[in-house]
C-alpha cells in the first residue's frame, strides 16, 4: 500500500515570505532613488516573487526533503513502531522530531526493562537450581550412605530414613507451591468466594501456630477486642493460607519474647485492611521492591534450617492479586515489619 503524506506548508510560506520581503524591500529602495515609485506594482511585484518563490520552494522541499522523511518512516516502521505506523505520515519537522523522540525514549524504555528482566530471569533460574539440588543432595547423601552399610545399624537407618523424608517433604512443598503460583498467574486456581468472620478465621490460625510461636515465646495478639465478627468476602482457605505465610515469617525473623500483632480496621466504605505487625529483625529498604519475588531471599547466606518452600511471599501476592486487592509492605531494619492487606467487607 502506498504511504499517504500530510503535507506541511509552513516551511515553504515562512521561507517565500522572509525572501519576498527582503527582494520587495530591495526593489522598493531602488526604485525611490533611481525611478519613480508606484506602490501598485510593489504589491504585484510583491505577490509574483511570493508565488514564484513558494512553488520552488515546496516543490523542492517535497522532492528534496520529503523523501528523507519518508525514508526515516520506513526504517522505524521496520522496527515495528506501533505509534509511527498508524495513520498518515506527516513531514512536518517539529512533529517528525516529536515521534522520533518518543519513539527512542519508549525503546530506551524497552530495552531498560528487558535487561532488568533477563537479569531476574538468571537469578530465578539459579535460585530455583539452588532450591531443588539441596534437598535432592541431601536425600542422594542419605542413601548412598545407607546403601554404602550404615543400613545395618538401625538407628543410623531410622535417623537417616528420617532425614530422607524431610528432604522429599521439602521438594514437595516447592512443587506444590510453584504449581499454584503458576496457576495463580494463568486464572487456571478458580477463587472460592464465601462470606465469613476475618476475626474468626484470625484465631483459627493462632491457634494453628501457637507452638510455634511459643517456641520463640512469641506472643500472638490483637491490637484491641473484637467482639463483633467483621465479615469479609474472600476464598476463606486462599486468605487463611495468606494470614498463615505472613504470621509465619514474622515469627521465623521474630525476636525472641517478641509480638505479633493483628489489625482489622476500615478503610473506605466497602474495604478492610488487615495488618500484620512485628518488633522483629526488620527488613532493609533495599529489599522491599523484590520482596515477593519468588525465591528471592532478604538472608544472602541462603540459610534453609526454617524449612518452607521459599514461595510464601509469593504465593501471598498472587493470591491477594487475584481477589484484585492490594498488599503492601511497610519495615525499618532493627525496628520490625508490617504486611498489610484489603479485602471487600460482606453487605
Amino acid at each position: 500500500m502506498q504511504t499517504k503524506f500530510k503535507k506541511s506548508y509552513r516551511f515553504a510560506i515562512n521561507t517565500s515570505f522572509y525572501i519576498t520581503l527582503y527582494i520587495t524591500l530591495l526593489v522598493s529602495v531602488f526604485l525611490y532613488y533611481f525611478f519613480e515609485l508606484n506602490w501598485w506594482a510593489v504589491a504585484l511585484f510583491f505577490v509574483s516573487v511570493y508565488t514564484f518563490a513558494f512553488l520552488v520552494i515546496q516543490y523542492r522541499v517535497e522532492r528534496f526533503i520529503y523523501r528523507r522523511v519518508k525514508k526515516i518512516y520506513d526504517d522505524l516502521t521496520l522496527l515495528e513502531s506501533a505509534s509511527l505506523t498508524k495513520g498518515a505520515i506527516t513531514t512536518d519537522m517539529r512533529t517528525l522530531t516529536q515521534e522520533i523522540d518518543k519513539f527512542a525514549r519508549d525503546k530506551k524504555i524497552e530495552i531498560e526493562t528487558l535487561k532488568v528482566r533477563e537479569k531476574y530471569r538468571k537469578e530465578f533460574l539459579g535460585n530455583v537450581s539452588h532450591e531443588l539440588k539441596t534437598p535432592l543432595f541431601t536425600v542422594q547423601g542419605y542413601i548412598l550412605t545407607l546403601l554404602d552399610g550404615a543400613m545395618n545399624d538401625k538407628d543410623i537407618r531410622k535417623k537417616y530414613l528420617e532425614r530422607a523424608s524431610k528432604g522429599i517433604e521439602r521438594l514437595g512443598y516447592i512443587i506444590k507451591d510453584l504449581d499454584m503460583i503458576t496457576k495463580l498467574e494463568v486464572g487456571d486456581l478458580s477463587l472460592k468466594t464465601e462470606v465469613f468472620d476475618i476475626v474468626e478465621l484470625v484465631k483459627n490460625v493462632f491457634d494453628m501456630l501457637e507452638m510455634k510461636a511459643q517456641k520463640k515465646k512469641i506472643t500472638l495478639t490483637f491490637d484491641m477486642d473484637y467482639n463483633k465478627p467483621i465479615l469479609v468476602k474472600a476464598d476463606k482457605e486462599r486468605i487463611q493460607q495468606v494470614l498463615a505465610n505472613l504470621i509465619v515469617n514474622s515469627i521465623k525473623y521474630g525476636r525472641d519474647k517478641g509480638t505479633t500483632e493483628i489489625s482489622i480496621e476500615n478503610l473506605i466504605k466497602n474495604k478492610v485492611i488487615v495488618r500484620v505487625t512485628d518488633n522483629g529483625e526488620g527488613i532493609s529498604s533495599e529489599h522491599l521492591p523484590r520482596l515477593f519475588e519468588r525465591f528471592y531471599r532478604v538472608d544472602k547466606s541462603g540459610s534453609r534450617k526454617e524449612g518452607g518452600s521459599g514461595l510464601g511471599l509469593s504465593i501471598v501476592k498472587h493470591i491477594i492479586e487475584a481477589h484484585d486487592e492490594k498488599i503492601y509492605v511497610e519495615s525499618e531494619y532493627g525496628v520490625g515489619s508490617e504486611f498489610s492487606f484489603t479485602l471487600e467487607k460482606s453487605k
